[in-house]
């Protein structure tokens, strides 16, 4: 795993999806994609629509919280890859793996691969 302690990983899990999310809107806004294309992205790996994700960013979600109350898409399985040194499809912890299916979604994204590539459809 990329990050190396319990510490470490359980603070990921912690930290409020909302504190990352800006983070996610700069990185793909710096390569010419939008927030919208993100939220996008964001829906269709979790399930939530646009009224779903707004509550979970207003509430200060965790991540944990997050994926717990997510239905995660049926073609997560098919995001593959590798996301800070480690693959994807590798990850053990459920809840780390999601995380970086988000990643590597957003990764995507920002590197300007189509959106049906993106969504895996």
């Amino acid at each position: 795993m990329a990050i190396g302690t319990i510490a470490g990983v359980s603070r990921i899990f912690t930290t409020s999806f909302s504190s990352v999310y800006p983070l996610y809107v700069a990185k793909v806004e710096k390569k010419a994609r939008t927030q919208a294309e993100l939220d996008v992205v964001i829906e269709w790996l979790t399930g939530f629509d646009e009224s779903q994700l707004r509550d979970h960013l207003a509430s200060g979600t965790t991540f944990e919280e997050f994926f717990a109350d997510s239905h995660l898409n049926p073609n997560a399985q098919l995001i593959t890859g590798v996301i800070c040194g480690v693959r994807v499809e590798d990850i053990e912890d459920p809840l780390m793996q999601k995380i970086r299916y988000l990643d590597k979604l957003v990764d995507e994204l920002a590197k300007g691969k189509p959106m049906t590539k993106v969504l895996r459809e």
